[in-house]
């Protein structure tokens, strides 16, 4: 090895070949003549006899020596051949047979398509590419589809046995669905717009038309429910067909075809059809076919909102007619027990039917907010219902029943637009419930005002919450009176007082009557004492509102004790003295005021049962005319014997207004506070403002009129609270 200088470089150099490499000039003719017969007898199931790895290397040394045209046009020419030829045998198949030749040949030619491809496989992965040619399979799928699916004596026969299959299948015969499916997806197969050109927009119309005419003879002689139960039926079936043998796209288009004909076109006329459409289903609470309505119109645009808007124009109807009819105006707690019932049955309805469905539960609410408010006397009618369940209805009941009853009243309280009625006549049922001590359990009265809390505020119940209060004083209060006058008092009448502190309990003056003198000794002396342990009190006594219990001896010294007003004992007591006295008498005696008078002699004389008194002349009503005895002769199996002073349960016409005053009353402070509130915190507002924002704070108590905020505006003015804008008068501004 020589030292010094670097390794010299080496330069290589590739020659061509010395010779010339000459190809057969019939190289290519003879190759695609073996690869040609090789494709035919793929076609005639004879390729058990070929060898593919031969028949690969040909189509690779053909495409190779860029003969890949040749081999690619060969092919399709070939191909071509075969399909017409194919053609001409579906064609020939007579019937039945139609569709099995044509699926038979299909899969026949998939095969060979299968084949074909992995011989040239070559082909398809270099020339067809670069050439920007079809590939082999596509290519397969395209010719079978222009020679085959596209031929005039196929074509229109296909779609016939297609939809005359499938119409068969509608009327109850039994078809071949496996046959079907294969036809189907080779449709799909050669591409989603063969299927929907060629299968799926001819077979929406004939359904369209198929069921637009089934439809007219359903309607024309079934019934709502009927109907709809076959509408039902056909929906289900589709989608069932489509899960058998159509593709899925299919399943939206063909559902939308029935829901239009079979629904939609007729939702008016199902809706209102006579004795069977949505009225009489919520009349005989047919869930199910409610149900089905609901699932079946929800699929249709405006369905729903239709059926909404009849249910809520019946209920409006049925309930308009509810509250105003006079009969049952006539028993408050009947009237609202039905209001219960009705808002009961459309609960299940909504429940069970419409999948509880919010906005229709609005719509329920909303119905009976706006017939409620029809009558001014639901307040009222509420109240007593809660009266009547407070005091008897509910003995025996278990808690949950008592809050389940308790619950339901609150739901109807809520669509009440005058909560302050109702609170105005709650309370004069409480006081009278506590006063009496009728009420069933104090646990269900404390319930209830929870409730009316928690709906309306401590403002709302902070008076009845009072009220419960003065019962618990007063017990503690007669305990300490007697466990110190005891000595004092001896064997006169025991006195039980209520203290009811003014403000909280609905008492209205009424004038003192003169109470018999063994009650007024004993009244003095509480007097004395309790006004000896709270000074700077007054005492009122409200004998109105009291009761008695006294004892009796009649004819043949039969003794019972009477349970009676404060009214009726004063009337009672009389006749220790005398055997007969005049209406003008006992009127002097007692100055009862004239109307409770009356109805106090009248529960006393003329009641059958309780009659301690008799009066001449016998008659069912008291007239100044009239004079009482004691009744000797009276009987009764009891010894207690309660005597109920004859009352109206519902207030008379002039109670009435009283009330109703008594409210418009107590409205006015509360609608100036919101005016100054809102004023205050604008500073300058307009009159359409101030009237509805007043109506948006004040609606949860009541809905306030507006010509009455006007009025408290006018009020507040003289009073300096507001002032006019100078330039614009409908402006008004707040002064601090």
């Amino acid at each position: 090895m020589s030292g010094g200088g670097p390794p010299r470089k080496r330069n290589f150099k590739i020659e061509a070949f010395k010779h010339r490499v000459e190809l057969d000039p019939k190289y290519a003719e003879r190759t695609w003549k073996v690869l040609e017969h090789a494709i035919h007898e793929i076609y005639n199931h004879n390729a058990s006899g070929l060898s593919f790895e031969e028949l690969y290397r040909s189509a690779y040394n053909m495409v190779l020596h860029k003969y890949g045209e040749k081999l690619y046009d060969g092919l399709q020419s070939t191909m071509t051949w075969r399909l017409k030829e194919i053609s001409k045998s579906i064609e020939a198949a007579q019937g039945g047979l139609f569709l099995e030749e044509l699926n038979a040949k299909w899969m026949d030619h998939n095969k060979a398509l299968q084949m074909i491809r992995d011989i040239l496989m070559y082909m398809d992965r270099t020339y067809v590419p670069t050439s920007h040619r079809t590939p082999v399979h596509e290519l397969g799928l395209n010719l079978w589809r222009d020679h085959i699916i596209h031929s005039p004596m196929i074509h229109d026969r296909l779609l016939d046995t297609l939809l005359d299959l499938i119409h068969r299948e509608r009327m109850g015969e039994v078809i071949n669905r496996g046959l079907m499916r294969s036809i189907t997806k080779m449709l799909m197969d050669l591409g989603p717009a063969v299927y929907q050109d060629d299968f799926e927009k001819p077979f929406l119309e004939v359904s369209a038309s198929f069921y637009s005419g089934e439809s007219q003879e359903f309607i024309e002689c079934c019934d709502c429910g009927n109907y709809l139960k076959k509408a039902e039926r056909r929906l289900n079936e589709e989608m069932e067909r489509v899960s058998h043998y159509l593709d899925a796209g299919s399943e939206a288009k063909i559902t939308s075809v029935v829901e239009k004909e079979m629904i939609a076109n007729h939702m008016h006329r199902l809706v209102h059809m006579e004795n069977s459409g949505l009225v009489n289903m919520l009349i005989d609470d047919k869930y199910e076919d409610l149900g089905r309505m609901y699932s079946l119109f929800r699929r249709v645009p405006d369905g729903l909102s239709t059926l909404r808007d009849v249910m809520t124009s019946y209920l409006r109807e049925t309930g308009k007619q509810l509250v105003t009819d006079p009969e049952r105006l006539k028993d408050p707690v009947e009237f609202v027990q039905r209001l219960l019932n009705e808002k009961d049955k459309h609960d299940k309805i909504i429940s069970v039917a419409f999948g509880n469905d919010k906005t229709f539960q609005n719509a329920l609410n909303s119905s009976f907010e706006y017939f409620i408010n029809l009558n001014n006397r639901s307040p009222e009618f509420i109240s007593l219902y809660v009266d009547d369940k407070l005091r008897k209805g509910l003995k025996g009941a278990t808690e949950e029943d008592v809050e389940v009853i308790l619950d339901k009243v609150m739901m109807l309280f809520r669509y009440l637009q005058e909560k302050d009625v109702f609170e105005k006549y709650y309370k004069q049922h409480l006081a009278k419930r506590l006063l009496s001590g009728k009420t069933v359990s104090d646990d269900a009265e404390r319930s209830m005002i929870v409730k009316l809390k928690t709906e309306c505020g401590y403002q709302f119940t902070s008076k009845l919450e009072g009220m419960f209060t003065d019962m618990k004083t007063s017990q503690d209060t007669m305990q300490d009176f007697y466990a110190k006058k005891s000595e004092e008092l001896g064997d006169g009448p025991t006195l039980d007082v209520h203290i009811l502190t003014t403000g909280s309990w609905p008492t209205q003056p009424s004038p003192p009557c003169n109470l018999p003198p063994e009650i007024l000794t004993v009244c003095e002396k509480f007097r004395a004492y309790y006004l000896g342990t709270h000074s700077g009190r007054r005492l009122t006594w409200q004998t109105n509102m009291g009761t008695a219990d006294i004892k009796a001896t009649f004819g043949k010294g039969q003794k019972h004790e009477l349970n009676v007003s404060t009214y009726q004992m004063c009337v009672l007591m009389l006749f220790n003295s005398a055997d007969g006295l005049t209406y003008k008498e006992i009127e002097q005696a007692t100055e009862i005021p004239a109307s409770d008078l009356k109805r106090c002699l009248q529960s006393l004389a003329c009641v059958k049962g309780k009659n301690v008194l008799r009066k001449e002349p016998m008659s069912k009503d008291i007239s100044e005319d009239d004079t009482f005895y004691f009744n000797d002769k009276f009987t009764s199996k009891l010894v207690k014997v309660k005597i109920g002073t004859v009352v109206a349960q519902k207030e008379s016409e002039p109670e009435k207004q009283e009330t109703r005053q008594r409210v418009e009353e107590d409205r006015k402070p509360q609608i100036e506070a919101a005016i100054v509130r809102i004023m205050k915190s604008r500073r300058v507002l307009d009159h359409n403002s101030i009237v509805a924002e007043v109506t948006k704070q004040l609606q949860a108590r009541f809905l306030p009129n507006p010509v009455v905020i006007k009025k408290r505006i006018e009020s507040l003015i003289e009073r300096e609270f507001l002032e006019r804008d100078k330039v614009d008068r409908k402006l008004y501004r707040y002064l601090a």
